[in-house]
């Protein structure tokens, strides 16, 4: 004789389920307990190494870690800090005095800047927060990425200016003074634009020459590898980096920006 079929569970028969408190609470207190770690941390009461510490002012020296682009945005977005911050690079600089020169054109707590780490040639204009990024990203990403597809350091810097009253430059025909309607980054000194590196040995690199594009028939160099990753490393440095492969406009450098919309091309 067979045994009975077991009775299968119906719609209207109850089902065995845990309790959802239980997740609840646990959820609670582990939130309850991030929130008093964070707060200790903020007052002091709790000392962890700055370089950790989110709440911790900008160490440019320091090595780059996953709170470097945050304390690197809250610093550009004061300008206390950013100058605080900027003292600290070793660049040589002078503070400009504000000034509007047009309509949507200008700029604030921005400096001359005459030597970044390398040479730069001719002085630049630039905003606090983009000498700023400039020297976090020549500090921690283009020297290295230099040693390691050339051999050398990066002595010089070559650009094509900053600051210029004028309108966004997309290669399409359109004059750069045209009455403002979309100002450049350029016209509030929170652009360069960068056309080639020199190296110790006196080999200079350009963009115009040496940049190679992704569906180039040919094994790039290492002077192309070497452009592809400054390009592709300022992007960590930067809210906007355009190169040759954006348009024809930016065929000859890499355009680096502050401010305005997170782009890399």
């Amino acid at each position: 004789m067979s045994p009975a079929p077991r009775p299968h569970a119906t719609a209207n028969q109850p089902t065995s389920t845990r309790s959802p408190r239980w997740g609840r609470w646990i959820f609670a207190l582990l939130w309850g307990a991030a929130v008093a770690g964070g707060y200790a941390v903020y007052s002091g009461a709790l000392i962890i190494p700055e370089r950790f510490n989110p709440w911790a002012a900008l160490d440019v020296a320091a090595p780059p870690n996953f709170l470097t682009a945050t304390k690197l945005a809250r610093a550009r977005g004061d300008p206390a800090r950013c100058l605080a911050a900027l003292a600290q690079t070793g660049m040589r600089y002078s503070p400009l005095p504000d000034r509007v020169t047009g309509p949507g054109c200008g700029f604030e707590n921005a400096v001359l800047l005459r030597e970044a780490g390398v040479r730069i040639g001719a002085p630049v204009s630039l905003s606090c927060p983009m000498a700023l990024s400039l020297a976090m990203w020549e500090r921690h990403a283009l020297q290295s990425a230099a040693v390691l597809h050339t051999g050398q350091r990066i002595a010089a810097i070559s650009h094509l200016g900053s600051y210029a009253c004028r309108n966004v430059n997309r290669g399409d025909g359109a004059a750069p003074n045209a009455p403002p309607g979309n100002r450049s980054q350029h016209a509030t000194a929170d652009a360069l634009d960068i056309a080639g590196f020199t190296l110790t040995n006196g080999k200079y690199i350009a963009v115009l020459r040496q940049w190679q594009t992704d569906d180039a028939a040919t094994v790039a160099g290492s002077d192309a590898l070497f452009l592809k990753e400054a390009h592709r490393s300022a992007c960590r440095y930067f809210n906007g980096v355009l190169g040759p492969d954006y348009n024809a406009a930016h065929r000859d450098h890499f355009h680096l920006e502050t401010g305005g919309y997170g782009m890399c091309r």
